[in-house]
């Protein structure tokens, strides 16, 4: 061969060898073959496991998904871009042949709340919030709406607020609806919405699962019965998690159990320290008894581990919180949650900036609310770091 063609073939498609790497390799080929046209044309229709083209899978994300599913308990584990694509993908497929009405918890992260408000209702979805945690008001609303499915968040975001799942779910059924549970806050380490009755599970990977914010992605995590709608959906619309992307977040879930916990255990530590603070009010986690969902909190979560995520509101309001956390030295002032460093946010300019102020105000949602994503520093640096910025 000349010079040209070698440069082009040297090298590539060679079988595996009689060896098994220690990690899944990143299989970035966006396609694939086999040595016979009639094994690719089992692989399309389904009769034969494989791969085709990477909008459809590939070797690394499949590994993940496998990793996912086995975490969840769920049958169907399907990883996207992003956790907002997970999001889009688990509300398109509970309203596929359903009836075109969402029912959402009225305190979601605030790009959720975009996907229902600005796209969804402009195609004539309808839809409606309510406070997931008050079950006879649910119950009435569901009633009322008959929706196609119920969205809620395993802890919310950013107020921490626990709802009661299995009891949420069982309002759900009962009236013909779905439930999708976000569970990016909890992962499969603290919760495991399925087991509780949950639909369509979905994560944002970027957080917790990858955990070194490196990455992007999500996961939309379901039963055998949603599979057909959900893949269809996802092969079509380009959904897709990038093989890089699988494989960072299948080496942050190797490390999940051992973080998770000691993320938990940092915050519970944090909280402690935060409660009665002079310049500190409205202290929302809920490990603390005055929390409005510790009851509830307290059964669903195990072994008195109750996330690593908080919120307080800074007295002084927007000036005071921004001036917090100009003077922080370690903890991050970055837009994301879940990673191995300790991270600060300002959601009424950030999460949920696009939310009408008044409608923040109402839900609780200050100027002066500051969200901590507690990491697995040594607890004292984390509590120097804010106590030096209070002062």
């Amino acid at each position: 061969m000349k010079l040209q063609t070698l440069a082009v073939h040297a090298g590539d498609r060679k079988k595996p060898g009689e060896y098994i790497p220690v990690t899944t390799p990143i299989y970035s080929a966006s396609s694939f073959f086999y040595d016979r046209i009639e094994d690719l044309d089992e692989v399309f229709g389904g009769d034969k496991q494989g791969h085709s083209y990477a909008r459809f899978g590939n070797p690394t994300i499949s590994a993940v998904e496998e990793q996912l599913a086995a975490l969840e308990g769920a049958p169907v584990s399907i990883a996207t871009s992003s956790g907002m694509a997970a999001v889009h993908l688990a509300l398109l497929t509970a309203l596929t042949d359903r009836r075109r009405s969402i029912v959402a918890a009225d305190v979601l992260y605030g790009a959720t709340i975009q996907v229902l408000m600005d796209v969804l209702a402009p195609t004539e979805v309808d839809v409606s919030f309510c406070d997931v945690c008050d079950l006879e008001r649910l119950d009435a609303v569901v009633e009322s709406a008959r929706p196609a499915a119920v969205y809620v968040e395993t802890i919310s975001n950013p107020l921490m607020r626990v709802p009661a799942l299995d009891k949420v779910a069982e309002i759900a059924h009962r009236h013909g609806a779905l439930l999708i549970v976000d569970s990016t806050f909890t992962t499969p380490l603290l919760m495991r919405p399925m087991t509780l009755g949950a639909d369509l599970v979905v994560h944002s990977a970027t957080k917790y699962l990858a955990g070194h914010g490196d990455t992007l992605g999500g996961f939309l995590l379901t039963g055998e019965e949603h599979r057909d709608v959900a893949q269809t959906l996802h092969h079509t619309l380009g959904y897709n998690q990038g093989a890089f992307g699988a494989y960072f977040t299948m080496r942050g879930v190797k490390t999940l159990p051992l973080r998770v916990r000691r993320q938990c255990e940092n915050a519970a530590k944090v909280v402690e320290w935060l409660d009665g603070h002079s310049r500190v009010e409205n202290l929302n986690f809920p490990g603390l008894k005055a929390h409005p969902d510790h009851e509830t909190a307290t059964r669903l979560l195990p072994d008195g581990l109750f996330g690593a995520m908080l919120s307080f509101d800074v007295k002084g309001g927007k000036g005071a919180a921004f001036e917090l956390v100009d003077r922080l030295k370690m903890i991050v002032p970055a837009t994301s949650l879940g990673d191995v460093h300790s991270m600060v946010l300002h959601p009424a300019t950030t999460s949920h900036r696009q939310m009408a102020p008044k409608r923040r105000e109402r839900l609780g949602i200050g100027d002066g609310l500051l969200r901590l994503s507690i990491g697995i520093e040594a607890v004292d640096d984390i509590i120097g770091d804010l106590e030096q910025a209070l002062r």
